[in-house]
């Protein structure tokens, strides 16, 4: 029998100064289980269930600041208990010869008072805000309190924080980090023409909407050195009331302005997961920013086996991030090696605050012979 190819997804990749044995990526996952926004140990097992030698893995999308927060547990990395409590499980994916990024982000709007310091109101680009929207577990509701406009000063303070939430992740071990400029939070609240309403120089053009986003990128970049650097950008999605009349237009500008910082990569979500649901038929393609973006081009949303294959045989992408399918295979690039049967992800245990079940519970492939 003749030997057979290397499928593309499971060929080796250098990225900057990271050498990939494999081109398949642990998505960032909000999984609510930072009890108190500080990383448990429980966290330690999960990530390190799905760390392959020189596989990457992105960290679930971490708080820079006590305002930042907009869901119940999510980590943080503005405290120094944070960063201790993160130190063990960036060791755990090391041990296993892992590359760990640790996302960073600010929800923005996308927020209560609840989860803000003294109960006040989150802060956005905007003063509008938003509907209540039933959350991706599918049944709480979840409210959101009006968001109050940050004056012009107070920008850079919110800057500032992502560039200190960036040296406190090198701090904690990990290799690098991924701005969350992404589904409606924060930075992509700035970006998207259907939110940002300002009219002084953060507002209004392409260019000034994609202001505090570049900031953001040389504050850290400056900070921790570009070959260490990702963002990860969903121009195309609506995810909470925040798209953008001409998507192409805006993720085209970004690939471009992006490569004037060098940075490592660009993360970008495909236009066919418009909502944070399933996949749709759409016309639109990451391929203009690909072909834009100097540096290593991710892809996430919806991917399965035989489209991430061609995805990197096409050469549309040169890493394909998998999210729901890692979640639910800890083992995910064995199993493609092996074109394996997959374990059902279950939605009803994504977001419980269990540190097992739904978590670190599902199974590996039988390593018997």
């Amino acid at each position: 029998m003749a030997a057979e190819t290397i499928a593309p997804l499971l060929t080796p990749y250098k990225m900057g100064n990271f050498h990939l044995s494999h081109r398949i990526v642990l998505a960032p996952l909000t999984r609510q289980r930072s009890y108190k926004n500080v990383p448990q140990p429980h966290a330690i097992l999960y990530y390190s269930q799905r760390t392959t030698k020189g596989g990457l893995l992105i960290a679930e999308a971490t708080g820079v600041s006590d305002t930042a927060q907009g869901y119940p547990d999510t980590p943080g990395i503005w405290t120094k208990e944070q960063v201790e409590a993160w130190k063990p499980i960036v060791d755990a994916v090391h041990a296993k010869g892992g590359i760990f990024f640790c996302q960073i982000w600010h929800a923005g709007r996308v927020s209560n008072y609840g989860f803000q310091p003294n109960g006040e109101a989150p802060i956005s680009c905007t003063d509008k805000s938003l509907t209540p929207q039933i959350r991706a577990n599918g049944i709480d509701v979840a409210g959101f309190s009006t968001p109050r406009r940050l004056g012009i000063e107070e920008i850079p303070l919110v800057v500032n924080d992502f560039r200190i939430a960036a040296r406190n992740a090198m701090e904690a071990g990990f290799d690098g980090v991924e701005i969350h400029g992404a589904h409606g939070y924060l930075v992509d609240q700035f970006m998207k023409d259907q939110v940002n309403d300002r009219t002084d120089k953060y507002g209004g053009s392409l260019e000034n909407r994609c202001r505090f986003a570049l900031e953001v990128v040389e504050a850290i970049v400056d900070e921790i050195g570009a070959d260490k650097v990702g963002i990860r950008l969903s121009p195309f999605a609506d995810y909470m009331e925040s798209a953008d009349s001409n998507p192409e237009a805006l993720g085209l500008y970004m690939a471009e302005s992006l490569n004037k910082y060098k940075i490592l990569y660009c993360h970008m979500v495909e236009p066919r997961m418009k909502t944070v649901g399933e996949k749709f038929e759409t016309p639109h393609s990451l391929l203009p920013m690909r072909k834009a973006f100097n540096g290593t081009f991710m892809v996430a949303g919806g991917y399965d086996r035989e489209d991430g294959n061609k995805a990197i045989a096409t050469n549309y992408a040169d890493l394909v991030v998998y999210g729901r399918l890692f979640l639910a295979n800890p083992d995910l690039p064995r199993r493609f090696e092996l074109d394996a049967p997959l374990n059902k992800y279950n939605r009803d245990t994504f977001y419980i605050s269990d540190p097992v079940l739904g978590y670190t519970d599902y199974p590996f492939l039988e390593t018997t012979e």
